[in-house]
């Protein structure tokens, strides 16, 4: 007989408020804990030094955390001019110094060189693989590796405050892959200055935000009352901008036994009309509740992924 998983059937998204010196793991494990779920997952890892937006997947979530890896991402950060650090954040041992402090004007004026698609260099102290290896523990033994560029896109950025001459604050929206540090590294470079992240905040990652996020704390005082439900958002959140699809309750048995449905030309029509260039991905409901991803081909819908949902 197969061994009965740990924990009990929670289906779900936590999106979380993460503090900080909280690493994401470490949220992820109080999250399933809190809920005493048997299956948890991130979408998006979200360094102990910055706080913010952390979606946690819980049980038949998932599934769906691939969906949110390409999923947009604002973040609001500050830097800190006169000082450049070799992790470029502020725990990391200083390596330069500078009088140069760039104008708001200045800062301004450089950001359009880095809206679009860039090649930019992960920070040697990053989660990157080298040989095996995170870059981070190799940088933190001394040893000096030369990081590939990628190519990334940050879709705008711009100045949203300036408390003094020694600090500016930055808020943008991106791709995947982008690194804020990075971006800092390079502005300052291209200005003739020394800096590094003091503040940073992420803000959104796809449908996730502020808005519909909760802290650590709170969802722990509604586990004290027995409603720590109250705090989870539906499997389904994750794909809002996802086309939906309504099917009878035989057209669910046949998506989740692993089989495709014919669908009527109207319905073929009207889903084209709704997905984005290049993207045949459609979300499948019946009475509301998540059956299946699918794929559209040919006229018929052929499931991608199937969700065991009560």
């Amino acid at each position: 007989m197969a061994r009965r998983k740990k924990g009990d059937l929670v289906n779900g998204w936590v999106c979380l408020d993460k503090p900080y010196e909280m690493g994401s793991t470490e949220a992820v494990t109080k999250i399933r804990r809190l809920f005493n779920a048997q299956k948890a997952g991130h979408a998006g890892t979200l360094d102990p030094l910055a706080s913010g937006i952390l979606p946690i997947a819980l049980g038949e979530a998932t599934k769906t955390v691939p969906f949110m890896m390409e999923a947009q991402k604002v973040y609001r950060f500050t830097i800190h001019w006169g000082i450049s650090t070799d992790s470029i954040d502020r725990e990391g041992e200083i390596i330069a110094r500078s009088d140069v402090r760039p104008s708001v004007e200045a800062v301004t004026a450089a950001l359009p060189s880095f809206v679009g698609e860039i090649d930019q260099t992960p920070p040697a102290f990053s989660a990157v693989r080298v040989n095996g290896e995170r870059a981070y523990d190799l940088a933190r033994a001394g040893v000096e590796v030369e990081l590939q560029s990628r190519r990334v896109t940050i879709h705008e950025a711009a100045v949203t405050a300036a408390p003094d001459a020694d600090h500016v604050e930055i808020t943008m929206r991106t791709g995947k892959g982008v690194y804020v540090r990075s971006l800092a590294r390079d502005l300052a470079i291209m200005l003739g200055a020394e800096g590094h992240v003091s503040d940073l905040r992420r803000e959104r990652v796809g449908p996730f935000s502020v808005d519909n996020a909760v802290t650590l704390d709170f969802l722990e005082e509604l586990a004290h009352k027995g409603a720590a439900f109250e705090g989870l958002l539906p499997v389904s959140t994750a794909l809002d901008d996802i086309p939906e699809l309504a099917v009878t309750d035989q057209d669910a048995l046949s998506l989740r036994q692993g089989r495709p449905i014919v669908l009527l030309p109207r319905q073929i029509e009207t889903l084209k009309a709704r997905l984005t260039a290049g993207s045949r991905l459609v979300s499948v409901f019946e009475g509301g509740t998540l059956v299946a991803l699918g794929n559209l081909r040919a006229g018929r819908l052929e499931p991608d992924r199937v969700f065991n949902l009560p």
